[in-house]
């Protein structure tokens, strides 16, 4: 059953999923050639003074784009189903509802990790070639809570989607948007390092919310 939600939920997202993925790419790589850019204009030596000095990162752009992806991802995947009113039908497969909701949001949560994965692959690749191992973990760290804020705003975007009242979807926004802000309230780069095993967990949690928008949904509650 599992493998048939999955394939259900690739067939809505594909399109998306890989447009998101180009995108990735493409905005990991035009950060990758402004390094190359700098280096060629001022030398690596101003290159390693400028991260030392001024804690740069020179990742800066893809700061929001996680989220941003997350976010979309949630809409494409859950939207329709609440528009064209599928969901009580997927309740009624016979299957655990509760494992139904948590494998479709599982999927969703791969799916953006796969994407994600190509921006680090492309900086893992190239970075090497300019900083030293030090500098290297030390980007990739500094960027880790933005890709965490993705995974974050799929979650939550799921949850004001799945929420059957409009009332309540207001309200789940404002406590989405707050939260959110949590993953980029310290601008000094590893600055969550300490922090990131509780934020990765805290994200996970965050898929617990879908399970109370699908109760009140089976409730009947509506406006």
């Amino acid at each position: 059953m599992i493998q048939a939600i999955f394939y259900k939920e690739w067939i809505k997202t594909r399109w998306y999923l890989l447009l998101a993925t180009l995108f990735m790419i493409g905005i990991t790589g035009y950060s990758m050639l402004r390094v190359s850019r700098v280096i060629a204009m001022q030398g690596i030596d101003h290159l390693w003074v400028v991260m030392v000095q001024k804690d740069a990162i020179f990742v800066d752009l893809l700061q929001y784009v996680p989220l941003l992806t997350g976010i979309l991802l949630a809409a494409v995947q859950f939207f329709p189903e609440m528009q064209r009113k599928c969901l009580k039908l997927t309740l009624h497969l016979p299957y655990s509802q509760k494992k139904m909701i948590l494998a479709i949001l599982a999927f969703g949560l791969l799916a953006l990790a796969a994407c994600f994965a190509t921006g680090f692959i492309i900086m893992g690749i190239y970075l090497p070639q300019h900083f030293t191992g030090e500098l290297v973990r030390h980007i990739l760290l500094s960027a880790v809570p933005w890709f965490l804020a993705g995974g974050a705003g799929y979650l939550f975007v799921a949850w004001i989607c799945l929420e059957p009242t409009w009332k309540r979807r207001v309200l789940n926004l404002i406590i989405a948007a707050l939260i959110c802000r949590i993953y980029f309230l310290a601008p000094a780069p590893e600055a969550y390092n300490s922090f990131l095993p509780v934020l990765t967990l805290y994200t996970l949690l965050i898929a617990s919310l879908s399970w109370i928008s699908v109760v009140r949904f089976k409730a009947g509650k509506q406006d």
